[in-house]
């Protein structure tokens, strides 16, 4: 679980996903702010306005017919049918109230303001209610308080906040699913790519990035990239004639001059002659031995033989192995042995895997000491089968691995030693075919060569 997060926050998808679901998020919420913001606002200047026309017309009032035309005036206003919000309160001098639906001139609000926000007792309440009043002095000295009633405004704006924060949730909730879709499309389009090429890098040279004709970014690059590919197997095929048709006829008259030196050395007397012609004979065999085994790294290197895959005990593949080179490894003067655990197995080619594990020994043979033992085991990796090839000899630096796995690199100690340079070539090929890979390890002293070769299966006993 803590890998697939760690994939998850390193992924490019998974980011721009993200980072498209920030930015509509923040896009979302600036809009339904600016929204909200902007109806309150509104609703706040219109309540100013009817507070100023009020106080304006109750002014006027003053112009033409002094505090009494002002006190009928209020009389008139507080009894029409639109008056339950509306407050006024009309006070001498001294504050004291004159006319109006205010008990007492509030000792907080200034005697000139334009807006004031407060909460008083309007005349016969029991609760205090907000409201936004406004204030003013009259010529002769007394004073005048017009103001609204803003609770419904306050409960509007409470309601619109909530529809706001249900919008917000709801364009969120859009968002998500809407970048989560893009993401998936995003990521089936490079999943094509990926696929495709990890099946070209398995050997399927054929396999084409699927294209849908859109003529869009991702369809042009599949379209490039298949351009490519077909290029590609088109060289590829052409090499691998090339070199399948060489060694093939390298083969010919490798083997037929093979025959010729065996029929003279049957019938030569001539000791040196004789000497000579053995020489010769015994590098036609490693001619032919290179010959074949570039056939067999080119063919794996291919995939060719993965339709041969077959479940495979190991524990009875290894001992079979041993039984085989058992006499030879005695007559070098080695031991061998074979570890394995009862119920491992895999799918494997087990021509090619024991031709390699073969290979293995054999350079066991050629490049450890006498005496050495040689041990084959077979371990389930974390759900991968890794079979390995012991020897306790001199092993090889670390510095060095790399020049000993390029195709017929021999390392100079070796290159006294009978050997085409080709045996751990093979073996990379093998383990390549298998979906795997080689290693090559210090053994402590000596080398361990590891061949991963895909999924283990363990089954029970």
């Amino acid at each position: 679980m803590a890998s697939r997060r760690r994939s998850l926050t390193r992924s490019t998808t998974a980011r721009l996903v993200v980072l498209a679901f920030l930015f509509q998020m923040l896009v979302t919420a600036g809009v339904l702010l600016f929204v909200q913001q902007a109806s309150q606002h509104a609703l706040i200047e219109e309540q100013q306005a009817l507070v100023g026309e009020l106080r304006d017309e109750l002014r006027g009032a003053y112009a033409g017919g002094g505090q009494a035309e002002v006190k009928r005036l209020i009389l008139t206003r507080l009894r029409s049918v639109r008056s339950d919000a509306v407050v006024i309160l009309l006070a001498d001098r001294a504050g004291m109230p004159v006319a109006g639906n205010i008990a007492a001139w509030p000792t907080v609000v200034p005697l000139d303001t334009d807006w004031r926000t407060i909460d008083l007792y309007r005349v016969g309440a029991d609760q205090p209610e907000h409201m936004g009043v406004a204030t003013s002095r009259l010529p002769d000295g007394s004073r005048l308080l017009t103001g609204h009633v803003i609770d419904a405004n306050l409960r509007l704006t409470r309601v619109n906040a909530e529809a706001m924060l249900a919008a917000l949730l709801i364009g969120l909730s859009l968002t998500l699913i809407g970048t989560l879709i893009f993401g998936r499309l995003l990521s089936r389009k490079i999943q094509n790519v990926v696929a495709t090429a990890a099946a070209v890098g398995d050997g399927a040279l054929a396999q084409r990035v699927p294209v849908d004709g859109s003529g869009d970014a991702f369809d042009a690059l599949g379209q490039s990239i298949n351009a490519m590919l077909q290029r590609i197997e088109a060289l590829v095929s052409q090499l691998r004639m090339m070199t399948d048709g060489l060694a093939h006829d390298l083969r010919s008259p490798v083997t037929r001059l093979k025959s010729v030196l065996e029929r003279a050395i049957v019938e030569t007397r001539d000791t040196e002659a004789l000497t000579a012609l053995e020489k010769a004979s015994a590098e036609a065999d490693t001619l032919l031995s290179m010959l074949s085994t570039a056939l067999l790294i080119s063919r794996a290197e291919a995939g060719i033989g993965r339709e041969s895959l077959v479940e495979t005990d190991l524990a009875i593949l290894l001992s079979d192995l041993v039984e085989v080179y058992g006499p030879l490894v005695e007559d070098r003067g080695f031991a061998i042995a074979a570890d394995a655990p009862a119920g491992l197995a895999g799918r494997l080619h087990r021509e090619l895997v024991s031709q390699a594990i073969g290979n293995l020994i054999e350079n066991a043979l050629n490049h450890g000491d006498g005496g050495s033992a040689i041990t084959l085991t077979a371990r389930d990796r974390d759900g991968i089968l890794a079979i390995a090839v012991a020897d306790n000899g001199p092993g090889i630096a670390a510095d060095r691995r790399g020049e000993a796995l390029r195709r017929f690199g021999r390392l100079d100690p070796s290159r006294h030693r009978p050997g085409s340079g080709l045996g751990l070539s093979l073996v990379e090929a093998v383990a390549g075919l298998h979906h795997g890979a080689i290693a090559l390890e210090d053994n402590q002293p000596g080398l361990r060569v590891v061949m991963t070769l895909g999924p283990a299966i363990v089954r029970q006993q």
